[in-house]
């Protein structure tokens, strides 16, 4: 049998191995940071959509698993993939604890809101704004607030206004994951009520303001 010899182009390229190890390493630990930074915010939106705890955990666990962050491109594109597909697990789960939760207004939404626009600018404040509200000193204040608003305003009124999710959006995410009763969401009930929540918030902010 002739004789194999080690000629150089059989020999493995050491400098090549140790750079691919390298970029495999370097992809691994940014996906981590990825992770670790989707999952923060996660949380915080879990736990004003269903509560504080374990469920809110589980729902961080299932939207990471089911939005596949590790074939998203950068942060942001991340969070959006994140976010949905929380907000689905986290409207399940309030049909689940009750069907009436979400469920569709009867009709079309009495027009009663004090408040004309459909955005966070037509009470002064800015989705940053907001979120530094949610997570800094006033953070007690807002969640109490949040809290007392019925679920459905609530629910509405955070993809909307936190998640950042469109009127049509959130009408289409209320329909598909709200259960039965909330086949009937329309984004113009869903726009209305959202200007209800904002209304609400005028009104906090106001009483927030006189008590400095």
């Amino acid at each position: 049998m002739p004789q194999e010899f080690d000629s150089p182009n059989n020999r493995p390229n050491s400098a090549s191995a140790n750079s691919s190890e390298q970029t495999v390493a370097e992809a691994s630990e940014d996906l981590q940071v990825i992770v670790e930074l989707v999952a923060a915010s996660l949380y915080s939106l879990a736990s004003m959509l269903v509560g504080e705890g374990a469920d809110s955990e589980q729902l961080v666990e299932t939207a990471i698993a089911n939005a596949d962050i590790s074939v998203c491109q950068n942060p942001e594109e991340a969070r959006q993939s994140s976010r949905r597909a929380l907000s689905a697990a986290a409207l399940d789960l309030l049909a689940k604890r009750d069907s009436d939760n979400l469920a569709a207004p009867d009709g079309s939404v009495s027009a009663s809101s004090c408040i004309d626009e459909d955005d966070l600018a037509a009470v002064g404040i800015s989705t940053e704004q907001l979120k530094s509200m949610i997570s800094g000193p006033e953070r007690n204040r807002v969640r109490k607030w949040l809290a007392s608003l019925p679920t459905a305003m609530r629910t509405i009124f955070i993809l909307r206004a936190v998640a950042g999710f469109s009127v049509a959006e959130t009408a289409e995410l209320l329909k598909t994951h709200g259960g039965p009763q909330a086949a009937d969401w329309t984004p113009e009930t869903t726009r209305e009520v959202f200007r209800q929540g904002l209304c609400s918030l005028a009104s906090q902010l106001l009483h927030a303001s006189a008590e400095r």
